[in-house]
């Protein structure tokens, strides 16, 4: 496996580290502490680089925040100045090193790549295999060794100054566990961690009809023993060398059909997951409401209903539109752009 070095100077470079503070600013250019950012961008950016080359940039102070959707779970927030330019600049260089890892068939955080096409694969799946193997880990991003990490990421980065940098973010936490869900660079230190699943799968155990999004993976056969034997080889696989635990680990006919995705998979038709349609029905109940008094403006409420809309499209969902009078806030949105 090919090692990367003389990365530093890409990620530190003026162009970079402006690229960088773009992404990190989409969708937040109202907060506070990025106008207050923008008011001086050169310098503040000169600032940051200067951090970064001195190697006296220190992950910041986590700020913790608690979210119920889609189910409650622990935010960990940093600053937009420097944290997440930061970590954008990082992952502008790693990213296109690191995609080139990831196997065909993961789904997360990877361009041309996310929900929908995972969702029309798991179809072809279906169609072809009489069982499914569905297993998701315990906790995983709390559950992330991050000696583990660094030593899969030394695997592919041999520059040691961005390595410096790596090791700074990764062992951000206390505990030695943990890339807290909320870093941008979490995403991809997941998606790296597991990559070692994802290849022990196709290389070990030979699989073909294999999938994953996140911590959530799914293997198809026609065969139920093959499935059995899988399991078990897996379980030992990440309990020994990625020190991770199966929350759930299943086997059963995809007649029943596949909770995956967001969506329940059937070898001829596709419908919205239970959980996913309540809370479509929940948002879509308040828009009208939150319009009429003012709580959101024309942009948000098109934005809102085309949101919807794209979970809706990719399944068989004509009477829950119905039923949930999608279709009326469809007209709503037309008038509104008149």
């Amino acid at each position: 496996m090919r090692r990367h070095g003389n990365l530093w100077q890409e990620v530190t470079s003026k162009e970079n580290l402006k690229i960088a503070h773009h992404k990190a600013t989409l969708g937040k250019k109202t907060m506070h502490n990025v106008i207050k950012f923008n008011e001086n961008i050169e310098v503040n950016l000169a600032a940051i680089r200067e951090l970064l080359i001195s190697k006296r940039f220190r992950t910041s102070t986590y700020h913790e925040k608690i979210i119920y959707e889609p189910k409650k779970r622990t935010i960990y927030v940093l600053p937009f100045s420097p944290d997440r330019i930061v970590q954008h600049a990082l992952m502008n260089i790693l990213a296109p090193i690191w995609e080139r890892l990831f196997i065909n068939d993961s789904y997360a955080c990877i361009s041309g790549r996310g929900i929908h096409s995972g969702s029309r694969r798991t179809m072809e799946f279906v169609r072809r295999n009489k069982y499914v193997l569905k297993c998701d880990i315990s906790k995983f991003y709390p559950s992330i060794d991050q000696g583990i990490l660094m030593k899969i990421i030394e695997r592919k980065i041999k520059c040691r100054d961005t390595l410096w940098l790596l090791d700074e973010i990764a062992h951000s936490f206390p505990g030695g566990k943990n890339v807290p869900i909320g870093n941008y660079t979490s995403q991809w230190f997941g998606n790296l961690y597991l990559n070692e699943l994802d290849q022990f799968v196709k290389s070990e155990l030979h699989i073909r009809d294999y999938l994953r999004y996140c911590d959530d993976f799914c293997i198809f056969h026609n065969d139920k023993s093959v499935l059995h034997n899988s399991a078990e080889m897996i379980r030992n696989y990440i309990e020994e060398k990625l020190m991770l635990k199966f929350s759930k680990c299943t086997i059963f006919p995809v007649s029943q059909g596949v909770d995956f995705l967001g969506y329940r998979h059937f070898d001829n038709y596709i419908l919205l997951r239970k959980s996913t349609a309540r809370r479509v029905r929940k948002r879509l109940e308040r828009l009208p409401k939150l319009y009429d008094r003012g709580e959101i403006n024309a942009e948000q409420y098109r934005s809102s209903v085309s949101s919807t809309w794209g979970w809706l499209k990719h399944a068989n969902t004509h009477n829950l539109a119905v039923a949930m009078k999608f279709y009326e806030l469809m007209k709503k949105v037309e008038v509104l752009h008149e």
